[in-house]
């Protein structure tokens, strides 16, 4: 089965207000991309792919709503906070924080978990304390992911290393691995490769060489876990990350990145058909 996976970011702000969003009302933003792809993507197998999306907070509710029955379509949230609820303790005192079992109950069945925008906004906060040990973060990380696996959500862990640590790759990936999986139950777990040294305007990505390199490494150090690519599964790489058998999907984000930029559903429909036919 391949894992098809799309991040939907902050990318429901209008443009006026510098985001990128042309294709909906904000308040009917979420219901409207499961609306026009939820039956498309009905010509897909289960056990041919799967299919989930990661919305920001605020639209989970009206796209958990618009799923009709059947669909191919599981609804996630963007991480959880590494605390909950629990019967007969704390009922709910976490202001700010994204609960796993408030996600649950929302109807998420997923959540994505150390997207190196997170762990980019976790070492900032550390190092306003004067930490800079990485290890902290996975720690924390490690965390988010019990909490989630123990409301009942998968998790899509997500790892990576940046430019300054492209020279010791295999230490950097091993430590988010060991550290953040930690007693974890890895078969609800599925990770995703980000080359965050080539994520951006005018970075080269790795080609189809390094990634097999990356997915195999990874596949040997946790005894062949699936691992998708999370460095932006498009169009134009579609074919070529479908070929390297030791990636098992792909994680989508923009379509669209120049004019209008942004993400539509008819595009990332098309990726979706580039990747899988």
């Amino acid at each position: 089965m391949k894992h098809l996976f799309l991040n939907l970011k902050r990318f429901d702000i209008p443009a006026v207000l510098g985001g990128v969003n042309h294709i909906a009302d904000i308040r009917q933003w979420g219901k409207f991309i499961v609306e026009q792809t939820q039956k498309q993507l009905k010509v897909y197998a289960k056990e041919e792919a799967e299919f989930v999306m990661y919305f920001p907070e605020a639209h989970l509710i009206p796209a958990v709503s618009a799923l009709e029955e059947g669909s191919p379509i599981q609804i996630g949230c963007q991480s959880v906070f590494r605390q909950d609820t629990a019967v007969g303790g704390n009922f709910g005192a976490f202001t700010t924080s994204r609960t796993g079992n408030a996600m649950k109950a929302i109807g998420c069945t997923s959540t994505i978990i150390g997207h190196c925008e997170e762990r980019r906004d976790k070492a900032g906060i550390l190092s306003e304390a004067g930490v800079s040990d990485n290890h902290v973060v996975n720690r924390i990380l490690n965390q988010e992911i019990k909490a989630a696996l123990d409301a009942g959500l998968s998790v899509l862990y997500c790892i990576g290393e940046n430019a300054q640590e492209q020279d010791r790759w295999q230490e950097v990936l091993k430590e988010q691995l060991d550290s953040g999986l930690c007693g974890v139950d890895r078969s609800k777990v599925i990770l995703a490769y980000e080359p965050i040294w080539a994520i951006g305007p005018g970075k080269i990505p790795p080609d189809q060489e390094y990634i097999t390199k990356i997915g195999s490494y990874v596949k040997e150090i946790t005894d062949g876990m699936e691992i998708v690519y999370g460095g932006g599964l498009k169009k134009e790489n579609a074919k070529m990350l479908a070929s390297i058998s030791v990636m098992d999907g792909g994680l989508i984000a923009l379509t669209r990145f120049q004019g209008q930029i942004g993400f539509y559903p008819e595009e990332y429909l098309e990726i979706i058909r580039e990747y899988l036919e």
